[in-house]
């Protein structure tokens, strides 16, 4: 569970899990101070997250020599009715081009991506 807390500046918000914590906040042209990432920016943040942990468990389970990586993810909203996140892989390291597959084919199943596939609910908790 991820639990918020209003810090004393507009927008800027604490962000914990309970072990760990970071600070959130809107953008200045929204009428945040810029202080942190944008909630937006948070939701690519956990998808680019968990393709790069995907991708270098799939490393190490199968022996393929990953000396790198870095992910990237962009929200793109090109019509009111859909979202589409683009993402990119940058791996490095001596990989032939079927364990570059494998590496690929890995980010795909990252258990974030599977959970914003699927029809999402609402239901606020009293």
């Amino acid at each position: 569970m991820m639990r918020t807390q209003s810090l004393s500046r507009a927008y800027q918000t604490a962000v914990s899990n309970g072990r760990h914590e970071i600070v959130a906040d809107a953008p200045t042209d929204k009428g945040g101070g810029g202080t942190g990432c944008g909630a937006h920016e948070l939701l690519e943040a956990s998808l680019a997250v968990c393709v790069n942990m995907a991708v270098r468990m799939c490393a190490a389970e199968q022996s393929i020599p990953l000396e790198h990586m870095s992910t990237e993810v962009r929200l793109q909203r090109p019509d009111p009715d859909r979202v589409v996140f683009e993402f990119s892989l940058a791996l490095s390291g001596p990989l032939s081009i079927e364990q570059r597959l494998a590496l690929e084919k890995a980010a795909h199943t990252c258990p974030v991506r599977q959970t914003l596939s699927q029809r999402l609910e609402f239901k606020a908790v009293k």
